[in-house]
């Protein structure tokens, strides 16, 4: 099954932790809901590492992630998260084998 994954990894201000959780959880919810190139969006925290958030999302192809950018709930949360973010690294790969397969 090919696909395309995003990883991004977020480091938290001090203390923003659980007003970032209801912004991307909220997100994840409505990605997978609404965006039919939207396979899985996982919300993922260390857990020795209090002030970071992983995502894990799979898209069908790298033009559903673009079309997510877009959307307007993408934009809300952007917009809304930035304040609370230190540092955000966005990182892409080509999925080549998924395990559940």
């Amino acid at each position: 099954m090919a696909g395309y994954v995003i990883m991004v990894a977020f480091h938290l201000k001090p203390g923003a932790k659980a007003s970032f959780r209801r912004l991307i959880d909220e997100n994840a919810r409505t990605s997978v809901r609404e965006e039919p190139g939207c396979r899985q969006f996982d919300v993922l925290e260390p857990p020795k590492e209090q002030d970071r958030v992983v995502l894990y999302e799979i898209y069908e192809d790298r033009a559903a992630f673009e079309a997510h950018l877009k959307s307007a709930h993408f934009l809300a949360f952007n917009e809304a998260s930035a304040p609370l973010v230190a540092e955000k690294i966005v990182t892409d790969y080509a999925l080549v084998f998924a395990g559940s397969q």
